[in-house]
């Protein structure tokens, strides 16, 4: 038996990447997963989202795992959506019991082509403001429970050091990452009398499709011909250059456990020592 046997997972952007490293984890500690993914592309980002068949193929793989998932392509910019999709779930499945708020872009390759204005509004809309639609959604459903529960953001180490970028998307994601921390903070204060635990992950680099894309590979190019950019200053201190998801869905699969039952308001580096550069 897992550690999650018989609870329920809400984990937004599990289509693909972390989000579906995420579900895969914890349905393999027991847990069944209400999956969220938007699953189209937005404009002012410079690199494909995960498709319809990506959040299928997750689907696939948790029920392999003899695990039930519910499925849907939701915008997380999208309240009502959100709450349709979550309520959706613990219709089904009986309770809430985990909230992963995974879901966010991130543009780093400049301002070109692009309103640096929608560039701001769309990468806070979705990394913070959709993070906030996740967990107004889900709280009721923890507290109503009565079992107390664990939310867990992703943040960033663009949270914990920022890089010298200044574009838009730079800094948007920057405001997004830093505002998650602060709603998580608040949470875990105004939660904890209801045993309902809050927590943000900070990563280093991950490989994903966020990350392992033509847009990046040309800001790789160039960090490693000489040049200043935003992928020339995120080096790790640990002799590794990226982290696989699963690196992080085990420090998540800490933070929900029983193991970390006393554990709130934390602010958790997964990073291969890129903060003591």
């Amino acid at each position: 038996m897992g550690s999650l046997e018989g609870k329920v997972a809400f984990i937004s952007g599990a289509a693909r990447g972390q989000g579906r490293s995420h579900a895969l984890r914890l349905a393999r500690e027991g847990a069944d997963i209400i999956a969220v993914d938007i699953c189209r592309d937005i404009d002012t980002m410079v690199y494909p989202n995960a498709s319809p068949a990506d959040l299928q193929e997750t689907v696939k793989l948790v029920e392999a795992l003899d695990r039930r998932i519910i499925a849907t392509e939701t915008d997380i910019r999208d309240a009502a959506a959100v709450t349709t999709a979550i309520d959706a779930g613990v219709a089904q499945f009986g309770r809430l019991d985990i909230v992963l708020s995974n879901a966010g872009i991130v543009r780093l390759f400049g301002d070109e082509g692009a309103d640096p204005a929608q560039i701001w509004k769309d990468t806070l809309e979705v990394n913070l403001t959709g993070g906030f639609h996740v967990v107004h959604a889900a709280i009721p459903h923890l507290i109503a429970g009565g079992r107390g529960g664990v939310i867990v953001f992703t943040g960033s180490t663009a949270a914990t050091r920022p890089s010298p970028a200044d574009t838009s998307g730079a800094l948007a994601y920057t405001a997004s990452k830093f505002g998650l921390l602060g709603i998580t903070k608040q949470l875990a204060a105004s939660l904890a009398q209801h045993s309902i635990r809050v927590n943000i992950v900070h990563p280093t680099g991950v490989a994903s499709g966020m990350t392992m894309n033509e847009a990046m590979a040309t800001m790789m190019a160039e960090a490693a011909a000489g040049g200043e950019n935003t992928i020339s200053a995120m080096q790790n201190a640990l002799p590794v250059d990226i982290l696989q998801p699963e690196d992080i869905s085990d420090a998540i699969a800490f933070l929900v456990s029983d193991q970390a039952k006393y554990i709130t308001g934390v602010s958790l580096p997964v990073d291969a020592g890129f903060t003591v550069r």
